[in-house]
Order: C-alpha cells, then structure tokens, then sequence
C-alpha cells in the first residue's frame, strides 16, 4: 500500500506520540511506501513561525528523507484537482493532500474524521 502523510500523522511520529496507536504503526510499517507532501512542510512552518508548534520545519524538511519518507512535491495538476472538491473541509493544506491522494493514487492516512467524505483513499485512524 502507498500511503500519504497527513501532517498531523507526521508530527505524531516523529514525536513518538501515543495517539499513533499500534494498528497506525502497523499500517505505516507494511507500505510499500510512505509520502510526505512539501504542503505538509509549509503547514508546518506557518505554524511553527505562528508559535504553535515547535518542530521546526527545516529540522523536519531534513528528517524526513532519514526517515525513509518519500518527497511528494505539489504540482499544477494537484493545485487544480482541488476544483473537483466538494467544500466539506476548508482547510487549503488538508484539501491540497486530499487532491494529491486522488490523483496519486495514495492512501491519505490522517486523525480528521472529516476528510474521509471525501474519498475511500481517505483512511483515519
């Protein structure tokens, strides 16, 4: 299974956080590959420059390939197959993984019980 990081996913890995549970780890440790999108990274440094998160984006941009995470960079064709979203979620950086998941194809792995309206390639856990 090729699966795509929702950042809040990547965030709980890389702080080993409990909220990950096992079956989460268990999926993540049986793909045959697992993406991060450079949306994720700028989500992260918005935030992290806003004071509410304190990963700092150039530390995670750097862990991410140590990790064995594959780069998913965003395209003009991801941009514009947000246009084929319904508005259930405004969030621009969920909609843009969203869109990139339906185009990949790629299993979009997040906590937002939300995003999983939008397509069976959402899986929360």
């Amino acid at each position: 299974m090729r699966l795509l990081l929702d950042t809040q996913i990547l965030l709980w890995i890389m702080q080993s956080d409990p909220r990950l549970s096992e079956d989460a780890r268990s999926i993540l440790a049986n793909a045959s590959e697992v993406f991060v999108s450079s949306v994720s990274v700028w989500e992260i440094a918005i935030k992290w420059k806003m004071g509410r998160i304190k990963e700092a984006p150039q530390v995670v941009a750097d862990c991410l390939q140590a990790a064995g995470l594959k780069e998913l960079p965003v395209t003009n064709h991801h941009a514009a197959a947000t246009a084929n979203l319904p508005l259930l979620h405004r969030d621009p950086f969920d909609r843009l993984l969203v869109a990139q998941a339906i185009c990949g194809p790629l299993r979009l792995i997040t906590s937002d019980t939300q995003l999983a309206a939008y397509s069976e390639l959402v899986l929360t856990i």
